[in-house]
Order: C-alpha cells, then sequence, then structure tokens
C-alpha cells in the first residue's frame, strides 16, 4: 500500500480531529461536545452533500453508467446482509446475527464524507449521482435484516416458548418500512439532493457559500472530533465482541469493498466514484440501523452491533481503509 495515501489521509485535518477526540477520552480530559450540537452537525452535512449531489446530478444529467451505478448500490445493499448473516452465525444466534448483517449490509454517510473529502484533498472529481447512491443503500439492508429474523428464527426452531414467536408475529411491518424508507437522515438527505436538482444553477448560486467547502469541512472537523470522543468511549466495549467479531469488523468491509471495486471496474466508473462506492460497501451503519433493530429486533444485543460498528469498522475506514480501497483502485488501473 502506498504509504504516502495514508499520511495523506490521516493528515487530513477532520481526521486528526477524530484522533483528538479520542485522545482526550484516553488521557482522561473533561472535553465533550454539548449534546445538541452533534445533532446539529450531522444535520448539516446531510443537507450539504444531499444538495451539492442535487446540483452535480443536474450538472452531469442522467446516462446508462449512473443508472448501472445505482443498480449496483441497491443489489449490494441486498446482498451484503444476506452472506454476512450466514457468516454471523458461525458464532452467534440468529437476532444478533441479523443485526450485525443489517449493521454492515447498510452505509455510514460520515465515512462517505471523508472519503469525498479525501478525494477533494487529491483534487480526484466525483460525480453528484453517489450521493444518490448513498441515499438508496441506507434502507434496505434494515428490512433484509428483519426478514432474515422471521425466516430463519421460526424455521430453526430454537424458541423454547412461543412468546418470541408471538412477538415477531406482531411486528408491524409498516412501522418496519417507515423506520427503514422514513427515517430522519433518509428523508433530509434525498430531500436536499431533489432540492438541489430542481433549484440547479440558481439554488447553487443562493447558497453555495453555506454547503460548499469552506463551512463544510469546519463542520466536518467538528463532527468527526465528536465521533472520536464516542468511539473512544465504546472501545471497553470491544471486549465483549470476542476475536471473531473483532476480525469481522476489519476483513468484512475489505471483502464488501473488493467487491464494490470490481463492480466498479466492471460498471466503468471512475476513479473518484470507484472509491465512493467502494466505500459505501465497506461501511456500517451506527446510527440508523441500530436505532431500527432495537425497535425490530430488542433481543439483539446493542453493544455488539455498535461499538462493533462505531469502534472498530469506522476508525479502520477512516484511517487505513479509504487509502487501501483507493490504493487497489489505482493498481487497478479504474
Amino acid at each position: 500500500m502506498n504509504s504516502s495515501l495514508v499520511l495523506s489521509n490521516i493528515l487530513n485535518p477532520p481526521v486528526l480531529f477524530f484522533f483528538l477526540g479520542m485522545f482526550a477520552i484516553f488521557v482522561k480530559s473533561d472535553l465533550e461536545i454539548p449534546s445538541p450540537l452533534p445533532k446539529l452537525f450531522s444535520l448539516y452535512l446531510l443537507v450539504a452533500i444531499g444538495f451539492k449531489g442535487g446540483h452535480e446530478l443536474v450538472s452531469s444529467g442522467l446516462n446508462s453508467q449512473i443508472i448501472l451505478t445505482l443498480l449496483a448500490a441497491i443489489l449490494m445493499a441486498i446482498v451484503v446482509p444476506v452472506y454476512s448473516f450466514f457468516i454471523l452465525r458461525i458464532r452467534l444466534d440468529n437476532y444478533n446475527a441479523a443485526a450485525i448483517a443489517a449493521t454492515y449490509g447498510s452505509i455510514s454517510a460520515v465515512t462517505f464524507i471523508t472519503a469525498s473529502s479525501l478525494l477533494d484533498k487529491l483534487q480526484i472529481g466525483y460525480g453528484g449521482h453517489m450521493v444518490a447512491a448513498l441515499a438508496l443503500m441506507e434502507s434496505p439492508a434494515i428490512v433484509i435484516g428483519l426478514i432474515l429474523v422471521r425466516i430463519f428464527t421460526l424455521k430453526t426452531k430454537d424458541i423454547k416458548n412461543t412468546n418470541v414467536e408471538e412477538d415477531l408475529q406482531k411486528t408491524s411491518w409498516g412501522s418496519v418500512l417507515h423506520e427503514a424508507f422514513l427515517n430522519g437522515s433518509v428523508i433530509l438527505l434525498i430531500g436536499s439532493l431533489i432540492t438541489g436538482m430542481l433549484t440547479g444553477a440558481t439554488g447553487w448560486n443562493k447558497i453555495h457559500l453555506f454547503v460548499d467547502k469552506d463551512i463544510f469541512y469546519g463542520v466536518l472537523m467538528l463532527f468527526l472530533l465528536d465521533m472520536g470522543i464516542v468511539a473512544a468511549r465504546r472501545i471497553q466495549d470491544l471486549r465483549k465482541t470476542g476475536l471473531f467479531l473483532i476480525s469481522f469488523g476489519i476483513l468484512m468491509p475489505i471483502f464488501n469493498a473488493l467487491i464494490g471495486i470490481i463492480l466498479a471496474k466492471g460498471i466503468g466508473m471512475g476513479e473518484g466514484n470507484a472509491l465512493l462506492f467502494s466505500v459505501l460497501c465497506a461501511s456500517a451503519s451506527y446510527i440508523a440501523v441500530p436505532a431500527a433493530m432495537r425497535m425490530t429486533v430488542p433481543e439483539a444485543n446493542p453493544s455488539l452491533y455498535v461499538s462493533m460498528a462505531l469502534a472498530i469498522t469506522f476508525p479502520f475506514n477512516i484511517i487505513v481503509g479509504i487509502p487501501i480501497y483507493l490504493q487497489t483502485i489505482k493498481l487497478l488501473g479504474i
């Protein structure tokens, strides 16, 4: 792997602020981001990438490659949780296997944003339609996760009484679909994307100073500072996961990214789009899916799937994963 890519990524100011947040916890500092602000930061980041993506999508237009990219995104969001589930069932029960599989089938918007900031730093172009791919990949894994629970929990008859079966039968598919496809982050991201498309150049000229690089990177720095604090606090939960799940949290993103890179080469994506697509395939959700799993699969242990996504996969991707994926893309001549 090209060490200069790793260094370039680590020396990206937002990534350094992630380390700063972790360091503050390790030395028992009282550094803290007041609780309402991280939510505000995340809302802003979703608006910014959504609106900018919509503007760029209008500028580039819709073609067959973009359509293939979006279809590939949906395919990965469906397939990844399925094979992840069967791997996890080697050591876990159906509930935890399904919850973790759904977590890795979905995406991390902040990992996507971190990768796009590296591309900007390296002056590598990418298309606005990748934001649409981001939006499409967030929700399907939630539905797949619940389907897996329903099928395999009842099929294997590993329940000793009828209470669990009754709870599964009573699960409202309407509430599941609502949580999966109409949660706040999806609504805001898609809404911003559509707004950027509808307003075009006129809308972009009015608010580009708000959503473009200058303010964007400052907010991203503060958000990753908070993420570093949260991740460091979650590290102690890793003792509960064991070596199997720690290995899964590192190796599965690499495997998923490689599949994403192969698909990207087959579709004919450019270097920047291929990186963003591979990052989407490699990332794990620590917001949307955990919220949905707590509601739909309460038997699963949140300390497993949340700590794996936030304290293992997220740091791995933003520190070394993104440079590994980019170097692989370069080696394959994409």
